[in-house]
């Protein structure tokens, strides 16, 4: 069977765009990762409008992306933080290969801006794929799709 023959409406990750799969969202994610997680803390650090922040801080937690945790500072309202579900975090390895393309495709001309390092260690942090077996893919072209046990026929 080959790509053509499968129905791509059936896809994960057209699926996981339909979550994630717009600038705002993915930046949304990126500021929850780097520990930003109050509305007026993403708000302010993003540039993006209430609207558009809250629609998508409302998609992330209606498909488990994050949750909302209520807090309430001293003489102040209830407020609501963002924190990864178990699902977000698996996004994780997704916004460190965007980072990795962007460092080295799109980075400044003094470098980039960010280096993730290991909390253990300080060194920084590398993504490697490798197979089920164990084995490190050092060619990229060494890898085809077959269909899953949720493929369609294209008809």
């Amino acid at each position: 069977m080959k790509w053509l023959d499968i129905d791509p409406g059936n896809c994960s990750v057209q699926r996981t765009l339909d979550v994630i799969g717009d600038r705002w969202s993915v930046l949304v994610l990126r500021e929850v990762f780097n520990g930003v997680r109050r509305f007026d803390q993403i708000k302010s650090h993003t540039g993006i409008s209430d609207s558009v922040l809250s629609d998508r801080l409302r998609r992330l937690v209606d498909n488990e992306v994050l949750h909302a945790v209520e807090y309430q500072e001293t003489g102040a309202r209830r407020r609501k933080e963002y924190r990864l579900t178990p699902a977000g975090f698996d996004l994780q390895p997704v916004l460190l290969s965007l980072l990795s393309w962007g460092d080295a495709h799109r980075a400044d001309p003094t470098g980039p801006a960010l280096t993730m390092v290991h909390d253990d260690c300080g060194a920084p942090v590398t993504l490697d794929l490798r197979c089920a077996a164990g084995h490190q893919i050092e060619n990229r072209r060494d890898i085809h799709a077959e269909p899953g046990p949720g493929a369609r026929i294209h008809e």
